[in-house]
C-alpha cells in the first residue's frame, strides 16, 4: 500500500515535529523543510500529494512559495493548506483568494 506523503513547512522546528507525529502517527509518509527555500528545492524530488505551508518565515515566505507552486504545471495541482499564525481576514483573503490555497488553518490549532 502507498502511503500518502505530505511535505510541512514550517520555520518553527517544534511545530513542523508535532505536524509530523500527528500525521506519521494516521499513517502518512511525511517531509520537512523549515524554508522556503529548502521547500521549493525539495518539492521536485518529492512530489507531495498536500502541501502544509506557514507563511511567515525568514527567507521566502509562504505567500512566495504557494505562488511559484501554483505557477508551475508540474505542481500547481498538489492540494496546499495554509498553515499560520496570520489570521487576519486579509490574511486568509490573500491565501485562498488570490494565490488559491486549497484551505486555511490559523495557529494555534486544536
Amino acid at each position: 500500500m502507498v502511503r500518502k506523503k505530505i511535505l510541512v513547512v514550517d520555520d518553527e522546528n517544534d511545530m513542523v515535529e508535532l505536524i509530523k507525529l500527528i500525521l506519521e502517527t494516521e499513517g502518512f509518509q511525511v517531509i520537512t523543510a523549515t524554508s522556503g527555500k529548502s521547500a521549493l528545492e525539495k518539492l521536485p524530488q518529492e512530489t507531495p500529494d498536500l502541501i502544509l505551508l506557514d507563511i511567515a518565515m525568514p527567507d521566502i515566505d509562504g505567500w512566495h512559495v504557494i505562488k511559484k507552486i501554483k505557477e508551475t504545471e508540474r505542481f500547481k495541482k498538489i492540494p496546499v493548506i495554509m498553515v499560520t499564525a496570520l489570521a487576519q481576514s486579509r490574511d486568509k483573503i490573500m491565501g485562498l483568494h488570490i494565490l488559491n490555497a486549497d484551505d486555511y488553518i490559523t495557529k494555534p490549532f486544536g
